[in-house]
């Protein structure tokens, strides 16, 4: 009886192992095959991408380029009043002012993508060289105040989110509409009022002691260059705080709504489990996006505050250049903060590709 149950058995033995690898066969030849067309979905992404930042940025090329045409005349910055119509007509000539709008447009887009603005009007100096001297003060200044905005404005909104009703939450809501209602330079002034002239902790002006590697310099290898970064990274901070800290409420409360969140309670799941597994992944999956637009707008927008605390910084040259009418550095500044804005943009955008997996799922159906 055994061997007449067990010959059966042992002749489909082959075919069932034959089964099995053909199936392992194709399993492996289907992961590989989605994971070739997930690279080729990422890779079409980036290139659309590409191509948009182009575009955007020639755009925002021809804007800076208009200023050229419409907002005073360089030849009359360069030579003054007294200038003899020949001189005129000898400069328009060596610098190219006499050709054609679009010949003009393309050498200035030339120029622009190998980093060269032509000279500053007020200074005399190269544009590029003034930007590179004063970039370093501005992305420390917004990558510290982006840093203090997270580090603080997560945790905030995490907490208002989960203790609705207790009194931290009521303070931090109130914290949180102040700092959205006031302005930027009333901000600042205050906080100048209260902590350099009241109590006189922190300096009101400057960037303090700075260490410097060829081009690039920081303040935050000495104590004074920390102590001069304090107050303006605040200034800066406060409102990106209160639009993170009310952002990651909002989204958390909603999560904490959806269905399955009750099924993680249902599976019996930790609340820590539940809240910082499930919950906060989830909810930072906008606030990526938002921090990552917010930290161009602190780059771009941290004129007002560089002004307020005279901080060395692109946003005081370029308030400075258009007090000057110095059209090259205006220029060179638009250029500057477009490319930021397209680099962080596209970076989000990847961030969001790779966090959110329905991206790549609709990409592939």
């Amino acid at each position: 009886m055994t061997n007449f149950i067990g010959d059966p058995l042992l002749r489909a033995f082959p075919h069932a192992l034959k089964g099995l690898n053909r199936f392992k066969l194709a399993d492996c030849y289907l992961t590989r095959r989605f994971a070739a067309t997930a690279s080729s979905i990422m890779l079409a992404f980036v290139l659309r991408r590409l191509i948009q930042a182009t575009l955007v940025m020639v755009a925002v090329a021809f804007f800076s380029f208009m200023l050229f045409q419409y907002v005073g005349d360089p030849i009359v910055f360069l030579l003054g009043q007294d200038a003899t119509p020949e001189q005129i007509i000898a400069l328009r000539k060596d610098l190219g002012l006499d050709q054609p709008f679009f010949i003009q447009f393309w050498h200035f887009l030339i120029n622009a993508v190998q980093g060269e603005f032509g000279l500053s009007l007020r200074q005399g100096a190269k544009v590029s060289r003034l930007i590179m001297e004063r970039l370093p003060a501005t992305l420390e200044l917004a990558f510290v105040a982006a840093f203090f905005a997270l580090a603080l404005g997560i945790p905030m909104g995490v907490y208002s989110a989960l203790k609705k009703d207790s009194v931290i939450t009521k303070f931090f809501m109130t914290i949180s509409l102040i700092g959205v209602s006031l302005p930027t330079f009333l901000i600042g002034i205050l906080l100048i009022l209260i902590f350099a002239v009241g109590l006189g902790w922190l300096p009101s002006f400057g960037r303090g002691e700075v260490v410097k590697w060829g081009t690039l310099s920081s303040g935050l290898f000495t104590v004074d260059g920390i102590k001069h970064l304090i107050l303006p990274a605040c200034t800066l901070a406060i409102f990106q705080l209160t639009l993170i800290m009310r952002l990651v409420r909002s989204e958390m409360l909603e999560v904490l709504r959806t269905d399955y969140i009750k099924f993680a309670r249902a599976r019996g799941l930790t609340n820590n489990s539940i809240y910082f597994g499930h919950a906060l992944r989830n909810t930072l999956v906008p606030v990526i996006t938002i921090t990552g637009l917010q930290l161009g707008s602190l780059i771009a927008f941290a004129i007002i505050t560089e002004t307020v605390f005279q901080w060395p910084g692109m946003g005081l040259l370029f308030i400075q250049a258009v007090t000057f009418a110095d059209i090259p550095v205006m220029a060179a500044y638009l250029c500057l903060i477009a490319l930021i804005f397209v680099i962080i943009n596209l970076i989000v955008d990847l961030l969001y590709f790779v966090v959110d997996p329905r991206l790549r799922t609709e990409g592939h159906s």
